[in-house]
Formats: C-alpha cells, sequence, structure tokens
C-alpha cells in the first residue's frame, strides 16, 4: 500500500501533464489560419503553395461572385463574377501570413488585369481576398511593397472576402493526380497533364522574367 501512495503522485502527475499536451496540441491546430488568393489557374497555386512549409493545405474554388455553387464551366464561361481561387490553410507559428502574400504575388504576374498567362478572363485574374482589418492591412503592405521591388504597377485588388465554393472533386491536387485525362499529346495522366500544361503556358518563365532578383 505504501508504494502505491508513492506513485499515485506521479501518477498523476503524468495524466496531467499528458492532458496538458493533448490540450495545447489540439490548440495549436484549432489555431491554423487561410489565406484566401485567385492566381490564374487554380492547379498551379494550389501546387506552388501545397509545398510551402508551414501549409497545412490547399483547396481549389470560386469566389468573389454572385452565382451560388457555381461549376467550372459556369465560372470560366464568364458571368457568374467568380474568379479562380484558393485557400490555403497555414501554421501562422511556421509561416507568416506576410510571407505568403509575398510569396504569392511573387509567383504570378500582378501587372495583368486581363487573366494570367495563357489564361484570359476575368475568372482566371488575380486577387487577395481579406476578412478584417488587419488582414486588409497586411495585404495592401505586400501589394504596395511588391510594386517598390518591381517597379511597375499591380493590379491585383485586394477584396472582402466572400463564399467560398469548393471545385470539383477532380480539381483537387490535380496535379499529383493519375487518372488519365485526353490531351493534345494524347491519354496522360493528370500529374503529366498538368506539366505540359503549366509549360505551355509559360507560366513560369513568364514570372522568372518578371520578377528576376526580386523573386526574393
Amino acid at each position: 500500500m505504501k508504494t502505491l501512495n508513492t506513485f499515485k503522485p506521479i501518477f498523476l502527475t503524468i495524466l496531467i501533464a499528458t492532458a496538458c499536451w493533448i490540450k495545447a496540441h489540439d490548440a495549436s491546430a484549432a489555431e491554423a489560419e487561410t489565406l484566401t488568393v485567385a492566381g490564374g489557374c487554380f492547379w498551379c497555386v494550389e501546387a506552388d503553395f501545397e509545398k510551402v512549409n508551414g501549409v497545412i493545405g490547399a483547396v481549389s474554388g470560386y469566389t468573389g461572385g454572385t452565382t451560388k455553387n457555381p461549376t467550372y464551366k459556369q465560372v470560366t464561361r464568364g458571368g457568374t463574377g467568380h474568379y479562380e481561387a484558393v485557400q490555403i490553410m497555414f501554421d501562422p507559428d511556421v509561416v507568416s501570413r506576410a510571407t505568403l502574400l509575398k510569396m504569392f504575388l511573387r509567383s504570378v504576374d500582378p501587372t495583368d488585369s486581363g487573366g494570367q498567362f495563357c489564361d484570359r478572363g476575368n475568372s482566371y485574374r488575380t486577387a487577395i481576398f481579406v476578412s478584417n482589418q488587419s488582414e486588409k492591412a497586411l495585404a495592401k503592405k505586400a501589394v504596395a511593397n511588391a510594386q517598390a521591388d518591381l517597379g511597375q504597377t499591380i493590379v491585383t485588388p485586394v477584396l472582402p472576402a466572400s463564399p467560398f465554393y469548393l471545385a470539383e472533386d477532380y480539381h483537387q491536387d490535380y496535379y499529383k493526380g493519375r487518372s488519365l485525362v485526353l490531351t493534345r499529346a494524347g491519354p496522360k495522366s493528370q500529374a503529366t497533364a498538368y506539366k505540359f500544361y503549366r509549360d505551355a503556358c509559360g507560366r513560369d518563365a513568364r514570372v522568372k522574367e518578371l520578377w528576376g532578383k526580386a523573386m526574393g
């Protein structure tokens, strides 16, 4: 009985410490933040940011318009007002919103008001969506800093957040999909088709040409 009483406080201490760790871990997970941006093809934005340390995940969708639950065909055809957009979930203890905003503006052509790269039309324009004044201030500062670095007028707007509608399942993680799709070069996996599209669209070449040393 004496031995049991000796170990009781130790056992309770371990239990309390474990419970505190679980609570802290859950709280940390609950504090993940979301950044919503439009940067042309949402496949490309998703692919770029899911590789960033501190990013938990990214999903493709539509936002900024008036049509409820729009489809890909409706959005790209025009008239819905929606952008192809991506919601980026991230851990602010690992990567800051300011850092992600800086990276985003340097991963697109923010001087182009007619679309992005080979994708033309309103749904392919760039934009940053914000939910409060703090996010708005950070976004405005990021745009101002990018404009100073680039030395050209940036047309990427900072817009109030609006309902975000998930894109169809086949758009999610398209860049690493294995399903076969028909391309101009014949049937290819989604991942291969994505790379072919990205190269042919000139996205990376244009970003490098535009930003050069200012990408850092």
